[in-house]
Order: C-alpha cells, then structure tokens, then sequence
C-alpha cells in the first residue's frame, strides 16, 4: 500500500486536518513526514512539527505555512510524475 501525497495534501488545504493526519501518520517516508510536520506546524505545535522534520532528514523551514504547502505539493507532483514513468 503506498501513500497518495497529493491526496493528503488536497484534504489539508481543504481543512480536512485530520484526515489528512490520519492518512500521513501510517508513513514513513520523508515527504509523508515532510506533510506530517507541517500539518502540526499548521497547528501551531512546533516541537512535534520539529520531530518530523527530522524525521524526514530535514530542519523546520523559515517559510511561511503557504510557501511550505507550495513546496510540498511541488514535490509530491514531483514524486508522482516519477511513479508515473
């Protein structure tokens, strides 16, 4: 079973946090855990948003929580494209 990034990122921009939570969490890949911070870091737990950035190889970015959304959702376009191939 793999993830659909797109789709639990289309479910936070919705306001479907937690489902969108819910689907993440059961992954470890890094843009699963990319997403997962940043769904807490959109909460405003930072510390737990912090823990998954590192969990993904990665620090807590200096963005905005739209900059960062755009960022992911250029990477799980990314991601998909490669699926794809």
């Amino acid at each position: 079973m793999s993830i659909n990034h797109l789709e639990a990122l289309d479910m936070a921009r919705n306001d479907r946090w937690d489902e969108a939570h819910r689907l993440v969490q059961q992954y470890s890949d890094p843009l699963s855990c990319l997403i997962h911070a940043w769904l807490h870091r959109q909460e405003g737990d930072n510390w737990n948003a912090g823990y998954w950035y590192s969990r993904a190889g990665s620090e807590m970015p200096d963005n905005t929580l739209e900059e960062e959304l755009q960022r992911l959702y250029t990477l799980a376009q990314a991601a998909q494209r490669r699926d794809d191939e």
